[in-house]
């Protein structure tokens, strides 16, 4: 992996580090309808889990497994737990939080206060923002990713979150016509990002550009399936895993309909910018430059 220079000498500059994970069809879709392959995880058999532990610090961390997500929160935390075991990670917890009031719970505070990193699971992402919104919790979280080297993790439904802007629903097929992709708040971890997750396997090309199109002042970003970004600064991504990472940026739009179509109807956009990264490859959501990265081949992979 290439290496990053950090420089934490800026304002409003996170010193924590944040993982998006686009999924891994295996542990995410499969789990979901209740088949268990606790064994089978990509993410974890092509590093990505592996790139996680590396940024936390300590010689004995304290996970923290965020299942918020999830409709089957045990089931995924055995998993999580099963495979930050593998790794070295023996004190895992589980942040088994199904509402805003248990986001309040004392015992839930002091535990987001004392753990070394935090991952959330894949599931709906829609309930993390309306469970975690303007509560405490969440007020901490981003204190800590602001001001301590604090990495905070989050596959499918928990990457998409991450953003300030979250696309929380939007049907591949339909995503040409105006108002099929539906956008909201997420947690306000990234700022001017929009994610989405699955985005090969699923095809979900054309969601990300429509919500890229309605706002181009943020980037795009797609993460396919045992692929990810990790993100240092706030700003620059590197990609990690097996597959593609896509950028959308809209800066230099010259032609976008949206505006001006009846819900319904296709939607045109014209010179939008797509950038393709593979393992290695750095972006940089500040200055919107993709530059390329030699990548080292980790023999263990």
């Amino acid at each position: 992996m290439c290496p990053i220079i950090l420089n934490r000498t800026k304002v409003n500059q996170p010193k924590g580090h944040l993982i998006a994970v686009g999924g891994a069809e295996d542990k995410g879709t499969d789990l979901e309808k209740g088949i268990l392959q606790r064994n089978r995880l990509n993410f974890f058999e092509l590093g990505i889990l592996k790139n996680i532990v590396s940024l936390i610090p300590g010689k004995e961390p304290h996970v923290e497994v965020i299942t918020t997500a999830s409709t089957i929160p045990d089931e995924v935390f055995d998993n999580y737990r099963d495979a930050f075991g593998k790794l070295g990670c023996q004190n895992v917890g589980h942040l088994r939080i199904r509402n805003r009031e248990d986001a309040s719970n004392p015992e839930f505070i002091e535990r987001i206060k004392a753990c070394n990193c935090i991952m959330f699971s894949g599931g709906n992402q829609l309930r993390l923002s309306s469970i975690f919104g303007g509560t405490e919790f969440l007020d901490i979280l981003l204190k800590r990713y602001q001001e301590e080297d604090f990495p905070i993790g989050g596959t499918s439904a928990g990457a998409m979150a991450m953003s300030s802007t979250m696309i929380y629903e939007g049907s591949a097929t339909l995503a040409h016509l105006k108002g099929e992709v539906k956008i909201t708040t997420g947690l306000g971890l990234l700022q001017n990002v929009i994610i989405d997750t699955h985005f090969d396997k699923r095809g979900r090309f054309n969601r990300l550009a429509q919500a890229v199109a309605a706002q181009p002042g943020a980037i795009g970003i797609g993460l396919g399936e045992d692929t990810g970004v990790i993100v240092s600064e706030g700003k620059i991504l590197q990609a990690i895993g097996s597959g593609s990472v896509i950028i959308i940026d809209g800066k230099n739009i010259e032609y976008n309909n949206i505006a001006d179509i009846r819900f319904g109807e296709p939607i045109s956009v014209g010179n939008i910018t797509v950038h393709i990264m593979s393992k290695g490859g750095v972006y940089n959501i500040v200055s919107r430059r993709f530059e390329g990265c030699e990548i080292v081949v980790d023999d263990d992979e």
